[in-house]
């Protein structure tokens, strides 16, 4: 059990808990908002940095009308991604699904509704287009576009690092 919290219950399901997680994961890791990134969020190769478009907004309104900020959870995914993919040598595809659901689990933990933040996620998504891509960080990990085999979009990203 952790330190941290030695009244909880740490072998049931805890929004208090994830949400202490996710707080130690945001300890960790530098953030960097000033780059142009494919799929909206990425990680250095080093793992030392989490990414997040540029343009993507820092917040969205749900169907109640209440702001929530959105950095926190696209940290816990990009950082679970990296880290069951250098860990246990996982493909892309198969640490996505895992850090989805953890994403997915710390957006409920949070008290928003997944649909409203899904479908505010799912409409940038679909905004990032490979034209707008101009400003990629030299150590961006390129293993999900490789992954995904993205050959297009990859050539263009390689074309944009910043060195």
């Amino acid at each position: 059990m952790s330190r941290h919290h030695k009244d909880a219950n740490d072998t049931l399901v805890s929004s208090s808990m994830l949400m202490h997680a996710v707080g130690e994961i945001l300890k960790r890791v530098h953030l960097d908002r000033d780059h142009d990134i494919p799929y909206l969020a990425g990680y250095s190769v080093d793992r030392s940095k989490i990414y997040i478009d540029r343009h993507l907004e820092k917040a969205f309104t749900d169907h109640l009308g209440r702001r929530h900020e959105v950095d926190r959870f696209l940290i816990l995914h990009e950082a679970t991604e990296k880290a069951l993919i250098d860990s246990w040598g996982l493909h892309y595809q198969h640490a996505h699904q895992i850090a989805l659901r953890a994403e997915e689990a710390a957006v409920r933990a949070a008290g928003i509704q997944w649909r409203d933040y899904d479908r505010f996620m799912q409409q940038w998504i679909k905004r990032a287009d490979s034209a707008q891509v101009s400003k990629v960080p030299a150590d961006l990990d390129l293993t999900p576009y490789l992954d995904e085999n993205d050959g297009e979009l990859i050539k263009v990203m390689q074309k944009a690092m910043v060195r």
